[in-house]
């Protein structure tokens, strides 16, 4: 299968962005990218099981790739969730409106964490690994049933409190570490590019779809300001997509270290020079997003990074983990998303045509011909 350095972007608008996808999808050359007649996983990217705009895998955004694979030729595909310690995976694919696609398409959805659906078996990686072997003390494991099928990204465009900008590279954290994951979250860095040569090694086909639709701004991956971008990005590089994403939001892709390092270490292209770009002209692009600071990027920086770094081990390796877990929840869900990020989802669903689709997916509770957003339209009508 052919491999390239080719990031494809496109303009485009709720009228006309479930073709737009496809198109898309041609111009980066999923179909030479993934292997023909293999079952390939979908790994959405559920930040918050909240619909904070920006931060989740958007419904037409899977509803778009979904169309484009099958009509590819990609029929086997099948939906791959993890567990995140203050995310809830079934209420984040509830509200988040991927429930009547799944059904309407025939998508399969596996969960990481349940026994009966993988199991997580001890892997021993050819490429030289940064950090993860000495993380995990020489015990890696990831789950079987990645192996050997072929796999597409699905995150959004949006900065990161710990990596400054996150997109294809970081979607296979949740994918294919376990919940102790955050073990690497001092050297979260070479921990992504170590993923990435693993993700070499096991997928035949590998392949992001990025939506930028509506962008996050500020200190995400979950408590950013949304930002209407009208874009959607796909590559076969994802060290490309990354590194033309984080470029579009205003930043030297190469003063990212995870983008850094696997250009260096050769698991894609992170120089922008470098990169060839097609469909839209994205010349103009410069948002100047920055990551700000919050209440919970300064508790990361002193677990991870700060003087308190020494205590890591004490704290979210024995029970007191719990701790930390339970101000990161009520941080999040009782006190950010009622006072603030519930009224800036409001107005993006009430104020912007993004929104406004978002809420037409959330009516829609089957989609009666898919890929038909007039027929939805019907059934919703008819409510």
């Amino acid at each position: 299968m052919a491999t390239s350095s080719k990031v494809a972007v496109l303009f485009t608008r709720p009228e006309t962005v479930l073709e737009d996808y496809d198109r898309l999808l041609d111009l980066a050359g999923a179909k030479e990218a993934l292997k023909p007649g293999t079952t390939t996983i979908l790994k959405d990217n559920i930040s918050w099981h909240y619909p904070a705009p920006g931060a989740n895998t958007t419904p037409w955004q899977l509803e778009g790739t979904i169309r484009a694979l099958r009509a590819k030729g990609f029929e086997d595909l099948v939906c791959v969730q993890n567990k995140t310690v203050v995310i809830n995976t079934f209420k984040g694919e509830d509200l988040n409106l991927y429930v009547p696609i799944f059904k309407a398409y025939g998508i399969p959805v596996l969960y990481n964490f349940k026994p009966q659906d993988m199991t997580w078996t001890d892997f021993e990686p050819k490429a030289e690994m940064l950090v993860l072997k000495d993380i995990y003390e020489g015990c890696l494991r990831i789950p079987d049933y990645f192996i050997g099928k072929n796999i597409v990204h699905l995150p959004t465009v949006k900065c990161h409190i710990y990596t400054t900008t996150t997109g294809a590279m970081k979607n296979a954290f949740g994918g294919l570490l376990c919940n102790r994951r955050h073990y690497t979250h001092s050297w979260i860095h070479q921990t992504l590019v170590d993923l990435l040569a693993i993700q070499k090694e096991i997928h035949p086909g590998i392949f992001a779809v990025m939506d930028g639709t509506t962008a996050g701004n500020g200190p995400g991956p979950r408590t950013m300001n949304s930002e209407i971008k009208n874009v959607i990005l796909a590559s076969a590089d994802q060290v490309a997509i990354d590194a033309i994403a984080a470029k579009m939001m205003g930043m030297d892709p190469l003063s990212i270290g995870y983008i850094r390092i696997a250009h260096e270490r050769g698991l894609g292209v992170g120089d922008p020079r470098e990169i060839e770009l097609v469909g839209d002209d994205i010349s103009g692009e410069s948002w100047g997003f920055d990551v700000g600071m919050n209440f919970h990027r300064f508790l990361g920086w002193l677990s991870w990074y700060g003087p308190t770094k020494a205590l890591q081990n004490l704290i979210f390796r024995t029970w007191l983990v719990k701790i930390p877990i339970f101000v990161s929840e009520f941080n999040h869900d009782y006190i950010q998303w009622p006072l603030r990020d519930s009224r800036k989802y409001k107005r993006w669903k009430k104020h912007t045509l993004w929104g406004q689709l978002f809420d037409e997916y959330s009516r829609v509770k089957t989609l009666a011909n898919p890929g038909s957003r007039q027929s939805n339209r019907e059934v919703d009508n008819r409510e």
